[in-house]
């Protein structure tokens, strides 16, 4: 697969990054030898990018697929959601810790959810830049679905990977309380690519919703001006096929994956009403029901990302992608 090089970090990239957050416990919750073998299938195929985070839970099937992995070393994206100095370093070393790496390649602030947000992350990037010097992480940066948030960061020296959700659709992408653009964030992009700001992008399907219109929807991000590189979340070795055959020119332009199992459910005997799962959810597609004072879940704002899953206390979540 192309390699390219990730803005000013002189890192080289492939042009597609494997996502884990798929496998991980908050969505396909994979035994940790499956998912590690997807893993390796993609790293085989020429897939050189892995993203991951503190939140997924999803560091074991990275270093057991690099534990007998012979080629050369993949370059891992990691990220938290701490606004914490000391969390933050703490995040950074457990990352190290139970990955089996001395030095973290990428390391991002989690999902800045707005301007205010960004200003109470400040702690959490200080201590990101006394990672780079200590040597743990070699670059740092944030991952937003705001398109403010982008802009602000495609002017901030200390930033060197932005990581913004954009899609054909605009689907889930924010600004401030409101909905953003897709133009807004591809608008943030360029001028991140001018500021030599490298770019990784989410969510080219929407978390989903956009597989109907694959090809569309994975060409549309692949081709924006500034993208370096687009992160898809892999749950199988045939998904990986599928992908390098659209980048390739193989895949049929009909080609749809099978979409019909893919929700999330929430189990109305189970949920206790607490609101975690609201305050969690980056898009606003949980919100109480009015009838039953419990969770409910709006299929039109939902990106299927599992980020609700792991803050229900009574694992009143679902997310199921039936095969």
């Amino acid at each position: 697969m192309k390699k390219v090089l990730l803005g000013s970090t002189g890192l080289s990239v492939s042009k597609i990054g494997f996502g884990s957050l798929t496998m991980s416990p908050s969505q396909l919750a994979l035994p940790c030898s499956e998912g590690a073998e997807v893993i390796r299938y993609a790293l085989e195929r020429g897939i050189n990018l892995i993203d991951t985070a503190q939140y997924y839970n999803s560091y074991e099937y990275i270093r057991e697929a690099l534990r007998r992995w012979q080629g050369d070393e993949p370059v891992i994206v990691s990220k938290s959601l701490t606004n914490d100095y000391r969390e933050m370093l703490e995040a950074v070393e457990e990352a190290r810790c139970q990955l089996g790496r001395d030095v973290i390649d990428i390391f991002l602030l989690h999902e800045v959810v707005g301007l205010s947000d960004l200003e109470d992350r400040k702690p959490a990037l200080e201590a990101l830049l006394e990672a780079k010097t200590r040597g743990w992480i070699n670059h740092c940066g944030l991952s937003t679905h705001h398109t403010d948030v982008a802009e602000a960061a495609a002017a901030m020296k200390e930033i060197e990977v932005l990581f913004p959700l954009i899609n054909v659709a605009g689907l889930g992408i924010r600004r401030g309380h409101d909905f953003g653009t897709k133009e807004e964030m591809a608008a943030a992009i360029e001028i991140a690519r001018k500021n030599g700001i490298g770019t990784l992008a989410m969510k080219a399907f929407g978390g989903g919703p956009l597989l109907g219109r694959y090809q569309e929807a994975l060409q549309y991000v692949l081709n924006l001006p500034g993208v370096d590189s687009v992160m898809v979340g892999f749950g199988s070795t045939e998904e990986v096929d599928r992908i390098f055959e659209a980048v390739d020119g193989t895949l049929s332009p009909d080609y749809v994956p099978d979409l019909t199992k893919k929700k999330l459910f929430i189990d109305q005997g189970d949920c206790v009403g607490c609101g975690s799962c609201i305050k969690r959810c980056p898009n606003g597609a949980l919100s109480f029901s009015r009838e039953t004072g419990l969770a409910q879940v709006d299929e039109s704002l939902c990106m299927t990302c599992g980020y609700c899953t792991p803050v229900c206390p009574v694992r009143a979540i679902i997310f199921l992608t039936k095969k």
